[in-house]
């Protein structure tokens, strides 16, 4: 017998699923739209994948699989529909993948099937995480996530020590997956791992962040570019770093590549993460550059500065200051929707055009580096619009 105590509790979702999600309107520039609500929370969790519903076994229908987090979601557009792997966190700490899908990609996300699992070739790893999806032009939709386990040559008092790598699976369907082996490459550390949409050169291509450690990078300097010839053995033999960090940028701790990068009459648009130390813990932000159509390795536009940074609500959360994004989709009509996460909590949208996004990554001065070559920049843009009112 079914607790009473569910529909009430599912009637009480069903009106948070079937929430409009308008553009916030006190947000504005010109850049891209924020949203006045996230697309997933915690909240849009099936009830039965938390709840035992059988009022003979949960007599007080408690929550028995509680979920912590909705974040970091991986997106694809596929067969008309907007999906988004959502890194789901139990409130045991460990995260799984699971698909929502909407309509129109800004609102009335809803959990499908079950939570996503495959072959068990890896029993070390723990944790796994921050699924890229990618469509490759050799027909597979590919998954690359963070592997994470255990250190094991850290000391037996040490228990949060751990290793990452990057796990491969693919699919046709986003239904059955198929389980490939980790990406080997020359560091000890691997994450935010993300492969090109086409092959380059006749091999498949990759972005890698080479780090020596699980938090910091060391020796690692950047969002890097690899090849690898077979992608059943996915073996990267050199990293050549093509975005480096830099002193006093948003970018001076850590960057790494977010989702694979938007293809545009211009160049290769992509959308990364930077980290930078603040008094209060690291500030994470996202950032945008372009590459070559031709030379994906090679970057011919940078704008200075972040491109999206927590605001307001989306400051506030598990781990704060944070914006996170390995998940963006481009739909028939040139719309662009770019999926984040604010302070490892939940999941937002926000929407531009293929034209914005190019105009802003193209035509945005870069990074001068320097406190008084940026004044100076700025004040040349102030003169000219000066000019420009006095002629009004």
């Amino acid at each position: 017998m079914i607790h009473p105590k569910y529909r009430t509790l599912l009637e009480q979702q069903e009106q948070l699923l079937s929430r409009k999600n308008e553009v916030d309107s006190s947000f504005y520039n010109g850049i891209y739209q924020r949203y006045q609500y996230p697309v997933i929370t915690r909240h849009h969790v099936p009830l039965h994948w938390r709840f035992d519903l059988n009022k003979n076994s949960n007599p007080h229908f408690m929550e028995r699989l509680g979920i912590n987090a909705t974040l970091n979601p991986g997106a694809i557009y596929f067969k008309g529909k907007y999906i988004i792997v959502v890194r789901t966190e139990g409130l045991d700490r460990k995260s799984f993948f699971a698909l929502a899908e909407s309509d129109n990609g800004i609102d009335g996300f809803r959990f499908t099937r079950k939570p996503l699992v495959w072959d068990d070739i890896d029993a070390e790893e723990t944790n796994q995480y921050d699924m890229r999806l990618v469509q490759h032009e050799d027909g597979w939709i590919y998954g690359i996530y963070c592997s994470e386990r255990k250190d094991p040559e850290a000391p037996a008092f040490d228990t949060s020590s751990a290793i990452a790598q990057a796990g491969l699976v693919r699919t046709r369907d986003l239904i059955r997956w198929e389980r490939l082996p980790n990406i080997s490459t020359n560091s000890p550390q691997q994450r935010n791992v993300v492969l090109h949409p086409e092959f380059v050169g006749g091999q498949y291509a990759f972005y890698t962040r080479p780090q020596d450690g699980f938090i910091s990078t060391g020796s690692g300097g950047g969002i890097a570019f690899g090849l690898c010839e077979d992608i059943l053995n996915p073996v990267i033999h050199e990293e050549i770093i093509i975005d480096e960090r830099k002193y006093h940028t948003v970018y001076e701790v850590k960057n790494g590549q977010g989702p694979a990068p938007i293809k545009t009459d211009r160049g290769w648009i992509h959308i990364a993460h930077g980290v930078r130390n603040t008094a209060a813990g690291l500030r994470y932000v996202l950032y945008t550059f372009a590459t070559d159509l031709h030379d994906p390795a090679r970057i011919i536009a940078k704008p200075g500065g972040h491109f999206i940074a927590p605001y307001d609500d989306e400051r506030v959360g598990d781990v704060s200051n944070v914006i996170f994004c390995n998940g963006a989709v481009v739909n028939e009509k040139g719309e662009v929707f770019i999926y984040y996460a604010s302070s490892d909590t939940r999941c937002h949208v926000a929407t531009t055009t293929l034209e914005q996004l190019v105009d802003y990554t193209f035509n945005t001065p870069a990074d001068p580096y320097r406190s008084l070559d940026c004044a100076s920049q700025r004040g040349h843009l102030i003169e000219q619009n000066e000019r420009l009112l006095q002629k009004q």
